[in-house]
């Protein structure tokens, strides 16, 4: 049983570009992006969904299916990113060449919003201070082992549900490459996920993450970037975005945290939109010394 809905999309919207951080890179058990058309597997608070999005001539028809799929459809311009409010960031962006360059380059690039913060939790937690292959292959794995099918016509799996994530002894999640430390707060947050699904938007859900052992700014910053399409959400404590930021803005080849939040200060209110731009743009500092090695925790 499914339902629909058009879309109506702005001028110039970039579908692929908008819709495609929702999922792993490479290949992800809950999402698929084939050619013009967007798959998404949904754990809502009305039960399991799959939303499809179909770039249709000018538009995009959404097509809902499973229990939720109302819910879905009622979501569908969120996730495609066109409740994104670009409202005043022009002004912003013209006060720095670079920015205004790639934001008139990338105009058609919206911020998607699922509403759905545990999903994002599960990613962001898994990408702590590893490499993005270790954190995608842990993801690729409990999403396969932990989770079940997700309704609709083709083959993809639900995020998995908190209450399974809680009660699984954290050892089980040692063989898909967590270590204890982040396992733990995973299941800290799934034990919470209810009073963070119903979080009223990014301020009440930062204070509730940031409240939990192991998770911080960054891990916050990675959810509610997703969860309620922040444009203002800046990943502090990432290994790379400062120096990025200070190679883009100021051509210093390394910053720090605060050096990054006083250069991106006159675009409060885009911060996070603006990281993004340099990361479309293929932005980033010059590279010294070794990169950080894969490790496998399954193996130790």
């Amino acid at each position: 049983m499914s339902s629909t809905r058009r879309l109506t999309v702005p001028e110039r919207y970039q579908f692929a570009a908008s819709v495609r951080p929702l999922l792993v890179p490479k290949h992800d058990p809950c999402g698929r992006f084939t050619g013009n058309d967007f798959w998404l597997a949904l754990r809502t608070p009305d039960g399991p969904a799959t939303l499809h999005l179909h770039r249709d001539g000018d538009g995009l028809l959404a097509t809902g299916y499973g229990p939720a799929a109302g819910w879905a459809l009622d979501r569908a311009d969120a996730i495609a990113g066109l409740r994104d409010d670009l409202s005043g960031f022009p002004a912003l962006a013209a006060s720095h060449p670079l920015v205004a360059r790639l934001a008139k380059t990338f105009a058609g690039v919206r911020m998607p919003a699922t509403g759905l913060v545990f999903r994002s939790v599960l990613r962001a937690v898994l990408e702590q201070k590893v490499t993005g292959k270790e954190a995608h292959r842990a993801y690729r794995m409990i999403c396969t082992k932990l989770s079940e099918p997700a309704p609709g016509p083709i083959e993809l799996m639900l995020p998995p549900d908190p209450a399974v994530i809680a009660a699984t002894p954290y050892w089980v999640f040692h063989p898909y490459g967590v270590e204890q430390r982040r396992t733990q707060a995973l299941q800290r947050a799934a034990l919470v996920a209810g009073r963070l699904e119903r979080c009223a938007g990014s301020a009440e859900a930062t204070a509730r993450l940031t409240a939990l052992p192991g998770i911080g700014p960054w891990t916050a910053a990675e959810v509610v970037r997703v969860a309620y399409g922040d444009p203002d959400a800046v990943s502090v404590g990432d290994f790379h975005i400062p120096n990025t930021v200070a190679w883009a803005l100021a051509g210093e080849a390394r910053g720090t945290d605060e050096r990054m939040l006083e250069l991106l200060a006159p675009f409060t209110g885009h911060r996070g939109r603006v990281c993004d731009l340099f990361a479309h743009g293929g932005l980033g500092a010059p590279k010294f010394g070794p990169r950080m090695p894969i490790r496998s925790f399954a193996k130790f």
